[in-house]
């Protein structure tokens, strides 16, 4: 193997590699169409381009395919001269594979050298998973002839079979009818073909003796005006099969000694290969930009899809802090039970009216009556964990709402097996562990910074559940969002919470203490909220689509261009003679059809279906 070609190699395999790291996963216009492209490309590179350069020598592979009832299996029989394959009436006769080879080449075949996903078989299957081997003495060294299921199947995996193998050809045998020529589907392969440069003859089949100058001058000018005017084209009348099932020898002479001639001469052979294989790898490379393109739209969806999702979920932590600190909890349940725990009465009409000797009189307002601060906590708890599962349902219906509005998103919510418009079955309880949590700890709080004060009066007198409950009552409204009619009562509340705290601890203190339990508080609200995020994120982690993907797809396909233009100046650089084209030399003159001048398609003959006009 020379360097040149050892060195196009690695980067083929490379390209494999990208290609197979690439992910389409997000239901985007056109993404069905991209991820078959991926496929083929993939598979060309596995089962034909990498094979035949490790081993540029192995017999040339002549893939014979076309319509349903264009006769290929019995043209194969016929040019073998035995029944090597399944031909008949029901349709589709050929399910699986069947490869003819010369026993001497069978080393080439038995190993896993192409088609390797196929497995090799010794007897007729309709398994299309499944590659006959048919050793015949008959087929020439250096050539086998693969008879391939129908293009235009009715069953999908036949038709996808038929495609794989035709991409895995040196050299496409391509059968149409006379009735079918016309057919879209044989001339959407035939325009891969003439887009990749691959080396391909047309054997039109069965065609009436009284039709042939009519039938081949159209279809040759069909060809020529789609890029495959130098293509070989073989003409096999319509005739009686014998009792074996075979044409009359002379009926498929013309196309076996073409296949003879390039067998027994190995230039021939290698220029056939080089230039199916040249133009394989050609457009490989071509293809992989568009099949990059379409991760990157994968990538961008991916993030886009992501950034509703986060946005959502930080809005309503957001909304937490924000609903948390701003007075919106001192209202209703709390409020009342806070106002039971301090006193009501002289004491809050004291706050309205004389704020500024509050510190002074505290102590005497409340010394002597405690009262529990539980019915606080609670109320506090309550309210705090309400709020929070709001905002949690909130941000799961309108995640829910933002990814049903695309196909991709509709996609994952479907496949996540659980509703997400709705907060998880065990917020409710998760939430309330988080808000008991978080008392806890301003609890711990105010126990800490009162280590050095627990045997003072002051401290003696609020107990540390009491001031506990108050720092609470403090982080809720320090924002001073209270307005209206709520300013008296509540913000009086709030007041008298502070003041409390700072009778014992000092406004410094307080204000460090208020300002650490808030930031705890949204800290755990965050914590339950990204768990809450995560089912959606999980939805997309899992698609293992790789921002690095669509670049080193890229990468891997310009170093494939380099190395073939490299190649191409090279021999640019060094003077030959010109060589017999096998396609056509191989064949003498008169025993082609040459393609009229003409370029431009006529109207086919009567006899032929959907001939009046040509593809599109």
């Amino acid at each position: 193997m020379s360097d040149s070609t050892a060195s196009m190699l690695t980067a083929l395999v490379r390209l494999r590699d990208a290609l197979t790291h690439v992910a389409l996963p997000l239901h985007l216009p056109g993404v069905s169409q991209q991820r078959v492209v991926k496929a083929e490309m993939v598979d060309q590179l596995e089962d034909y381009v990498l094979p035949r350069l490790v081993q540029i020598d192995a017999p040339l592979l002549t893939v014979v395919g076309g319509s349903t009832g264009a006769g290929k299996s019995t043209l194969v029989n016929s040019l073998v001269g035995d029944l090597v394959t399944t031909s008949g009436v029901l349709r589709p006769t050929t399910r699986a594979a069947v490869l003819v080879h010369n026993p001497d080449d069978a080393e080439w075949f038995t190993q896993d050298r192409i088609l390797p996903e196929l497995e090799r078989v010794t007897r007729p299957s309709t398994d299309p998973g499944a590659l006959q081997l048919v050793p015949n003495a008959s087929v020439p060294q250096g050539l086998a002839i693969l008879d391939a299921p129908d293009i235009d199947s009715v069953e999908e995996r036949n038709r996808t079979l038929a495609a794989q193998l035709l991409a895995a050809a040196d050299l496409w045998l391509f059968v149409t009818s006379a009735a079918r020529y016309a057919d879209q589907v044989p001339w959407d392969f035939l325009k891969q073909a003439a887009d990749r440069s691959a080396a391909v003859a047309i054997v039109l089949d069965r065609t009436p003796s009284e039709a042939v100058t009519e039938i081949s001058s159209h279809l040759a000018r069909m060809l020529s005006s789609r890029g495959l005017k130098d293509s070989p084209l073989f003409v096999v009348q319509e005739g009686q099969i014998d009792e074996r099932g075979l044409l009359p020898a002379s009926y498929s002479e013309e196309i076996r000694t073409w296949l003879h001639t390039i067998a027994d001469d190995a230039e021939a052979r290698a220029r056939v290969v080089k230039q199916t294989l040249e133009g394989a790898i050609r457009t490989l490379s071509q293809r992989s930009h568009i099949v990059a393109d379409a991760a990157t739209e994968q990538v961008t969806a991916q993030a886009r899809l992501r950034r509703d999702v986060e946005a959502l979920y930080d809005d309503a932590v957001d909304a937490v802090d924000k609903a948390s600190a701003d007075g919106t909890l001192l209202r209703g349940e709390v409020l009342a039970r806070w106002q039971e725990f301090v006193g009501t009465g002289e004491l809050l009409k004291s706050l309205e009216s004389r704020v500024s000797w509050i510190r002074d009189r505290l102590t005497n307002a409340i010394k002597g009556k405690p009262q529990s601060a539980t019915s606080v906590t609670v109320a506090v708890e309550s309210g705090l964990h309400t709020m929070i599962l709001e905002h949690a349902e909130t941000a799961a219906e309108k995640a829910h709402n933002s990814w049903s509005s695309t196909q991709a998103g509709k996609e994952l919510l479907e496949d996540a097996g659980v509703d997400l418009s709705r907060a998880s079955r065990d917020f409710r309880a998760r939430s309330e562990r988080t808000v008991r949590d978080w008392q806890q700890d301003v609890l711990d709080m105010v126990r800490s910074e009162g280590a050095d004060k627990r045997s003072t009066a002051r401290f003696l007198a609020y107990g540390v559940n009491g001031l506990a409950v108050a720092l609470m009552i403090v982080v809720f409204a320090s924002t001073a969002g209270i307005t209206g009619g709520e300013i008296g009562i509540a913000g009086a509340s709030a007041v008298l919470g502070q003041k409390l705290l700072e009778a014992v601890f000092g406004d410094q203190a307080v204000r460090r203490l208020a300002e650490n339990a808030r930031r705890d508080l949204n800290v755990r609200v965050r914590a339950l909220m990204d768990d809450e995020k995560r089912r959606f994120i999980d939805q997309l982690d899992k698609l293992e689509i790789s921002t690095e993907a669509p670049e080193q797809l890229r990468g891997a396909a310009r170093s494939v261009d380099d190395l073939r233009f490299a190649a191409k100046s090279a021999e640019a650089a060094i003077p030959t003679t010109a060589a017999p084209d096998p396609l056509t030399d191989a064949v003498p003159e008169s025993e082609m059809v040459a393609p009229a001048e003409d370029s431009t398609p006529d109207s086919g003959p009567e006899s032929a279906e959907t001939t009046d006009e040509d593809p599109a």
